[in-house]
């Protein structure tokens, strides 16, 4: 997994980014009826249900903007949420609350339905021992608040590129010309190039697990678009040599049983690519 220095360096892009796309030039709606001087105070109003998330990531955007502006927090990351709440409370520069506004409501309405998303399969899998994981399915320059969200709402992420773990799906093995070449291939190139990162390897039938098995140094398989009867009979041939993965249109109507088949690890990209932002709103008092 990437280090919190690059977590954090990738959240400093999506804001500059963002302010830079949004504000452009300067806020003209704002420069023309506010007064520069002019000060006030706004809240976050909840107008859903379900997990809050991205309180932290407004804190830095507000400090991005104006680092005047003082947030008075009522409910932090991870909180339960219903209609009527109020997660915060934002004041100062009324210019700097308008500019603010709209990364802040849109970064927190999509980290708060991922956020309200990941729970529900935490709470389905309940009793089990196995873990929600997120995928690379996220919308391209904001993966970090994606992956961000699905933590606070209780499961854990993937690599987070393909710079920080090597994972073998279908066509890198297809072209490499097997599994077992591809996987040998993989472990020469860490070591030329002294190049310390787990191996995650897709298997697609019990012929690629016992291949995968007999080469060995491999962290995880992953066990693509297997039922759950075969899934079963794949957790007792990896007996516990390596960690494992079920992925493959897993649902919150599968997951569950998946889960039972003693996996590892469930991956959905449903958590990040099928959500609906929450209703949230800034309003002024």
């Amino acid at each position: 997994m990437i280090s919190k220095k690059q977590f954090d360096k990738e959240i400093d892009l999506i804001i500059t980014n963002a302010i830079r796309e949004d504000v452009g030039g300067g806020d003209h709606s704002s420069l023309a009826c506010i007064p520069e001087d002019a000060v006030g105070t706004a809240k976050l109003l909840v107008k859903d249900k379900g997990i809050l998330a991205g309180v932290e990531f407004a804190k830095q955007v507000f400090e991005y903007v104006d680092p005047g502006l003082e947030l008075d927090v009522k409910m932090e990351d991870g909180s339960p949420i219903k209609y009527g709440d109020v997660p915060f409370y934002v004041s100062g520069l009324s210019q700097s609350i308008l500019k603010s506004e709209r990364l802040v409501l849109n970064a927190m309405q999509r980290m708060s339905a991922i956020a309200t998303k990941t729970h529900e399969f935490v709470k389905l899998l309940e009793g089990t021992n196995t873990k929600v994981l997120d995928t690379r399915k996220t919308t391209p320059g904001i993966r970090a608040i994606e992956k961000w969200a699905v933590k606070i709402g209780g499961g854990e992420n993937h690599r987070f590129a393909l710079y920080d773990m090597i994972m073998l799906k279908d066509n890198h093995i297809d072209f490499c010309g097997g599994v077992a070449k591809a996987i040998k291939k993989t472990q020469k190139y860490l070591e030329r190039n002294r190049i310390d990162l787990k191996i995650i390897v897709e298997a697609r039938n019990f012929s690629e697990i016992e291949q995968i098995l007999n080469a060995g140094g491999v962290y995880r398989i992953l066990l693509d678009n297997f039922n759950f009867e075969d899934t079963r009979i794949a957790v007792k041939m990896i007996n516990g040599k390596c960690l494992t993965e079920s992925s493959g249109g897993i649902n919150l109507a599968t997951a569950r049983t998946y889960a039972e088949c003693g996996v590892d690890y469930i991956s959905s990209g449903t958590l990040t690519h099928s959500v609906s932002n929450m209703d949230l709103s800034l309003k002024a008092i």
